[in-house]
């Protein structure tokens, strides 16, 4: 793990909309062990309790669903009630399964744009007078289906393509007083979208490796790192920008096309 200062985020503000799981989790996890005060927000109200207890004693965790404006609003309202105002946004939100464009209802699409890119831009756009400005991060995680498109993922290629325009127009609008940025990570290992992505692989599939430069699945705490240098100092002039955290998979886009085929 990098040698970050322990007391890196120290007197910060951090919220994770979508934290009560995988790498959003992780990415919670790392903020308050660097010193942060950190609120994560999910729709299952246990989850988030479970999740907040996992991450510190003070961690907040509360039950909003990102399609839901308002409720979001709500969520990140108690964050700054109980912490302050917000240093660090996170939005993390996201869902995703294997189908066919013909095999996919209207409304099985839409849910995974609601999420994913209807969600960014309600977390973004309710935290945006709840931040200590100037200084403000803003980081959406998005993937590489934004960039390549890939069968059976329609619906997930346009909302993560979205997300990445959200990210840049943003980063446009809002700077110089909040920076907008986002991480796209690749195949980790012990998450939700990859046991649905790529069942029976636990990541350790010689196939799968030999996919990616580094021939080995990410670690959750390979993005949390990520996150961790975009909104500290060290990133000051970082905006608008989405960072890679796949180990090269995004390099063998065609390969993976026929994965998805199931041809290789």
């Amino acid at each position: 793990m990098t040698a970050f200062k322990d007391n890196l985020l120290a007197g910060k503000t951090a919220f994770v909309a979508g934290g009560t799981s995988g790498i959003n989790l992780g990415i919670a996890k790392r903020f308050a062990a660097l010193g942060a005060k950190v609120a994560v927000a999910g729709r299952n109200a246990e989850k988030a309790q479970n999740a907040a207890a996992q991450i510190a004693p003070d961690a907040l965790g509360l039950s909003a669903d990102v399609r839901n404006y308002e409720a979001i609003r709500g969520a990140l309202q108690q964050a700054v009630d109980a912490h302050g105002n917000l240093d660090i946004v996170v939005s993390g939100a996201a869902g995703n399964f294997l189908a066919p464009a013909l095999g996919m209802s209207a409304n099985a699409f839409k849910t995974v744009v609601d999420i994913d890119l209807l969600g960014t831009f309600n977390v973004f756009r309710a935290c945006h007078d709840l931040l200590n400005t100037p200084g403000a991060s803003l980081i959406a995680i998005t993937a590489g289906q934004a960039v390549n498109a890939v069968p059976l993922q329609i619906h997930a290629c346009a909302a993560k393509a979205g997300v990445n325009q959200v990210v840049r127009v943003l980063a446009m609008e809002w700077g110089p007083d909040v920076r907008v940025n986002g991480i796209s990570p690749g195949p980790i290992a012990g998450t939700e979208g990859m046991a649905r992505l790529a069942p029976g692989s636990e990541g350790r599939s010689t196939g799968t490796h030999e996919r990616i430069a580094l021939r080995r699945w990410g670690e959750i705490e390979e993005v949390a790192e990520a996150a961790v240098w975009l909104c500290s100092d060290s990133a000051a002039y970082v905006t608008g920008t989405i960072i890679d955290v796949d180990g090269g998979s995004q390099l063998g886009d065609a390969t993976r096309r026929n994965m998805a085929r199931g041809l290789a």
